[in-house]
Formats: C-alpha cells, structure tokens, sequence
C-alpha cells in the first residue's frame, strides 16, 4: 500500500486565491478540467486524438506547464496539482494561448495513479521542484520514493522517461538513488543529465543559479 500525504495537508497551504484565478477556475475548469473518479480514463477520448501523454504533477502557478505545452502541440499534457491559485492560474495561461493539449486534474497524484489511469498509458512524466521538505524529520512526506516510483512505472510505457528537477542537492541525490535502484529504469546520463531544452529556466531558477545554486535534472527512462 502507498503511504501518501492526505490531500487536506496541501489545501492547507494553498495560499490567496486572486479574483482573476477565481474566476479562471469557476469558469474555465468545467472546460480544461477532470474531475476525480475511481473509474479508469481513456486519455485518447479525452484528447480526441492519439498522440504522446505527458503527465505533470505538481505545476505549481503553471508557467512552465503552459510554455512546454505551447512550444510542444504535438503532445497531450495532463497537470496534476492540488491548489486552487495554481490552478486558476494555469487554466487562465491555457485560455490566453488557446491551449487545446492541456487537461487539469485538482487532486493528489497518487490516488489519480492509483484510481484513474490505466497501466502503460504514459510517455512521459515531469516532476519539477518538488517540495523539498527540507527537515530531516520530514523527508518522508517527499514525494519521491521508492514506492511512488513503482507505482509510475505501472503506468509508463515502455521507453517512456521520468524527468525530475530540484534546487535541493540532498534530495537530487536521493532522487538519483531512488531512480537507479529502480530495475525497471534505466538513466540517460552518466548520473544527472543536462537540462532538456523543452523545460524553459523559470525565474526563480534563474535568480538561484545567478546566486550560485544549483539545480539537478535527474532522466530517467522505462526498459
């Protein structure tokens, strides 16, 4: 069984919702939006065609969501995330560019995995900046795990890639261990890869790196 953070705990972090994410959601969810079910989802016919999925989970405001699927429309982008500002935000960005290749799910991840998508169904999935939960006797309500890396795989196909990002050098290291010592997986890089040119800098990565921080692009990809 996959020990998870109950979705209460991020609601209670979610921070100010602004007028203008209130409204994208109220009015624009109904459209981009899934509503969470325990019955299996057929990408294709949520779609309407058949072409490469890409799972995100945890998009944050979206920005970065919202660039990758503008500057990639030859693939289908399902988002993950659990905050309402988040939310709202990323369905604003999806009807200012006229996004067709983007659908939201507002729920944890790991019953959306666990409940509504099927096994080999995914050709990619992106994790980036997860929360660190940088005090030790929090590192296990990180997200990545070995359990929740098992469970990924069940729903990636075969070649299919896991890209994650951090700023945290201790959690880029267990990230790396966690992803090598899945024998499903094989890494694409010696260790950590170079940063794939279809996930843009954001800003605040750009500010970290012009301070001197680090930030670890860990590719790993389904035998």
């Amino acid at each position: 069984m996959i020990e998870h953070r109950p979705i209460r705990s991020f609601v209670l972090r979610q921070g100010r919702v602004s007028n203008a994410q209130r409204r994208a959601h109220e009015t624009l969810m109904p459209k981009y939006g899934i509503p969470f079910t325990e019955n299996l989802l057929d990408l294709e016919a949520v779609f309407g065609r058949s072409v490469p999925k890409i799972l995100e989970i945890g998009f944050g405001m979206g920005e970065t969501t919202a660039v990758i699927a503008r500057n990639h429309p030859q693939n289908d982008y399902l988002a993950i995330d659990v905050h309402t500002p988040g939310v709202g935000s990323l369905l604003k960005q999806i009807d200012e560019f006229g996004l067709t290749n983007v659908r939201i799910i507002q729920h944890d991840a790991v019953e959306v995995l666990q409940q509504m998508l099927p096994s080999d169904c995914l050709d990619g999935v992106h994790i980036f900046f997860p929360d660190p939960w940088p005090k030790a006797r929090h590192h296990k309500r990180r997200l990545i795990q070995r359990e929740f890396i098992s469970l990924l795989c069940r729903h990636l196909k075969r070649g299919g890639y896991i890209h994650a990002a951090t700023d945290w050098e201790d959690y880029a290291g267990e990230i790396l261990e966690v992803l090598s010592n899945e024998p499903q997986l094989r890494n694409t890089a010696a260790d950590y890869a170079p940063r794939p040119e279809y996930r843009p800098e954001t800003k605040f990565e750009q500010r970290g790196l012009r301070l001197g921080h680090g930030v670890w692009d860990v590719v790993f990809q389904k035998k």
